[in-house]
């Protein structure tokens, strides 16, 4: 499998990142300019302004939250109000059928976990691509694992 990248890899979706963060400052600056330009403004006023605009930066900011950490001791799914590590025998595939809004990962408890960090949105071919390494890198720790049988990685 010398296809596969070096651990540890980082797949999140960069340029729907760099939109949300880009319109979050942008937001957050609007509000602040508009807040002090507007002279009939209390001061409480203007910091109810600012403070909005810092919430909407915190939102968006929450937004642009989602990634997928494969390393050694397995991967570490964030998504936009949670962080779960799995090992890597918990994951028994890696899904991403068209259509799908992101990845999902079928675990070995019987749930599936919605990975947000692989997400098709503005960048289609590279959300299939980054699912295909994360779907080998899974085969490839799973044929480590003596404990899990062979079928149970197929996807």
């Amino acid at each position: 499998m010398s296809d596969l990248p070096v651990l540890p890899v980082t797949f999140r979706p960069s340029r729907t990142r760099a939109v949300l963060l880009t319109a979050g400052v942008a937001i957050f600056a609007v509000i602040t300019i508009v807040a002090m330009l507007l002279e009939q403004l209390s001061p409480g006023e203007r910091v109810s302004f600012i403070l909005t605009g810092a919430i909407l930066f915190g939102m968006l900011g929450m937004l642009s939250r989602p990634k997928v950490v494969a390393d050694e001791s397995g991967v570490t799914v964030v998504n936009i109000a949670g962080r779960r590590h799995l090992d890597w025998a918990e994951i028994l595939q890696v899904i991403l059928r068209p259509g799908d809004p992101w990845v999902f990962l079928n675990l070995s408890d019987g749930t599936s976990l919605p990975a947000l960090g692989i997400q098709p949105g503005i960048a289609k071919q590279r959300a299939i691509a980054d699912a295909r390494t994360l779907r080998a890198l899974v085969e490839a720790h799973s044929l480590r694992d003596p404990e899990r049988s062979p079928g149970e990685h197929q996807g």
